[in-house]
């Protein structure tokens, strides 16, 4: 009786550990993978030279959140929107809000007419995607 009860908690406890190798192997598998800095950080020079003028803000704005998509779907984050994939990412970002502002800005520039953008709306807009990018180790 005591044999059996053993290798019932025995099982158990292997089957526990296994379970969580397996879980922290996938943990590590998304933290570990690299993503190509070099090109991601061409992509974020070439958005800054729109910053000179501010016409081209709105695109600046669309560039950073479509290279944080990028960078999302990279990392292999599900979703079928990125603010599915944001959501999916949310632990690895520190600054969530940021990063949310960010996007919803770029969705008002997409889907509304006669956005006035103000300096300090796309500074804080780009400021919380390139910190995202930077917790995701694209930048």
């Amino acid at each position: 009786m005591v044999d059996s009860m053993n290798s019932t908690y025995l099982a158990v406890g292997s089957a526990v550990v296994i379970l969580l190798l397996v879980g922290l192997a996938a943990v590590l598998s998304r933290r570990g993978r690299s993503l190509n800095k070099a090109y991601y950080e061409k992509k974020w020079k070439e958005l800054q030279h729109l910053l000179k003028d501010t016409a081209t803000w709105p695109l600046a704005i669309i560039n950073a959140d479509k290279l944080l998509d990028r960078a999302l779907k990279d990392s292999r984050y599900k979703g079928k929107t990125m603010g599915e994939r944001l959501v999916a990412a949310q632990r690895e970002i520190k600054y969530n809000d940021d990063v949310w502002y960010g996007h919803k800005l770029r969705n008002k520039l997409v889907h509304e007419n006669d956005i006035k953008l103000k300096e300090r709306d796309v500074k804080d807009a780009l400021l919380g995607i390139k910190a995202a990018l930077k917790d995701l180790g694209a930048l």
